[in-house]
C-alpha cells in the first residue's frame, strides 16, 4: 500500500521538477550571473538604481492598485446583491457576468476599444485612464464570483440572530456579513491585483506605450539580454509571493476569528 502511494505521488514529482524548479533554477541562473556566465550581482543592484525600472514598478503598482480598487467597489454591491437576494435565476445573472470570458480576449479588449473611441474619441489621451477600465473590464468577474461564494454560503441566522438582537441592517452588515466576507474580498483581490501588474497586452491594444512589469521584461528578452529580464522577473515573483504571503496571513486570521465568532 505504501509503495502504491508513493508511485502516485512520482507524476507529479516530475511534473514540479520540469515545470516548477527547472525553470526557477534557470531563472536563478540568469538572473545572478552575466553574459560569460560569472557570478555577479550587478543585475540586482541595475534594476534599483535604474530610474526607468523603478518608475515602471511604481506605475505597475498604482495601476494595479487602482484597477483592483474599481473592480472591488464594483463587484462587492454585485455579489452582495446577488448572493442575499431571493431570485432563484441569481445562477443565471452570475453566469451573464462569466460569459464575457468564454469569448477571446483579444476579441473583447478590441470591442472595448470601439466603444471608447466612441465616447472619448482619442485614447491616447487617456492611457491610465483607459488601461483602467480595459482590465476593470477584463478582471471583474475574478473579483465577483469568489465575494459571491463566500457571500453565498454565510450562515443566514447569523444576520437573523443579530437584528433580533436590535442591530439595524447598516450595523448586520458592518459586524457581521463584512468581516466574514474578508476571505473571498482577499482571494479577488490576488486574482485581480497579481495579473494587473504584468498584463501589458491591455495597454498595448488601449494605445497606452507606458511600460508595466510584463512588457518590461519583455523587452529585455526582446532585446536578449537574458540577465536583465531574469532578474526583474525574479524581483516580480519576490513581490507576488510577498502579496500572497500577506493576504493569506490575513485571510488565515480572519477565518480564525470567524470560528470564534
Amino acid at each position: 500500500m505504501n509503495f502504491s502511494r508513493k508511485s502516485l505521488g512520482i507524476p507529479y514529482g516530475v511534473f514540479l521538477v520540469i515545470f516548477v524548479a527547472a525553470p526557477l533554477f534557470v531563472l536563478f541562473y540568469y538572473a545572478f550571473t552575466n553574459g560569460q556566465g560569472q557570478f555577479t550581482i550587478a543585475n540586482f543592484t541595475g534594476f534599483f538604481t535604474n530610474p526607468n525600472a523603478i518608475g515602471t514598478l511604481v506605475y505597475s503598482l498604482a495601476l494595479a492598485l487602482v484597477t483592483t480598487a474599481v473592480c472591488l467597489l464594483i463587484a462587492y454591491p454585485v455579489a452582495y446583491i446577488l448572493a442575499t437576494s431571493s431570485l432563484k435565476s441569481k445562477g443565471v445573472i452570475v453566469m451573464i457576468f462569466v460569459m464575457p470570458m468564454w469569448i477571446n480576449f483579444s476579441l473583447r479588449i478590441t470591442a472595448l476599444k470601439e466603444v471608447l473611441t466612441l465616447l472619448e474619441g482619442n485614447l491616447a489621451l487617456h492611457p491610465f485612464l483607459n488601461s483602467v477600465v480595459g482590465m476593470t473590464y477584463d478582471f471583474l468577474p475574478f473579483m465577483i464570483l469568489p465575494i459571491y461564494t463566500t457571500i453565498e454560503k454565510l450562515d443566514g441566522s447569523l444576520r437573523e440572530a443579530a437584528m433580533d438582537l436590535g442591530a439595524d441592517p447598516v450595523h448586520t452588515f458592518l459586524q457581521i456579513t463584512l468581516p466574514l466576507s474578508v476571505p473571498g474580498i482577499l482571494s479577488g483581490v490576488s486574482m485581480v491585483f497579481l495579473p494587473a501588474m504584468t498584463n501589458y497586452v491591455v495597454l498595448d491594444m488601449m494605445y497606452n506605450s507606458t511600460y508595466i512589469m510584463g512588457s518590461l521584461i519583455g523587452s529585455y528578452f526582446s532585446a536578449y539580454n537574458w540577465n536583465g529580464g531574469s532578474m526583474i522577473a525574479l524581483i516580480l515573483l519576490a513581490i507576488i509571493c510577498l502579496f500572497t504571503l500577506l493576504t493569506n496571513e490575513k485571510n488565515s486570521g480572519t477565518n480564525r476569528g470567524g470560528a470564534l465568532l
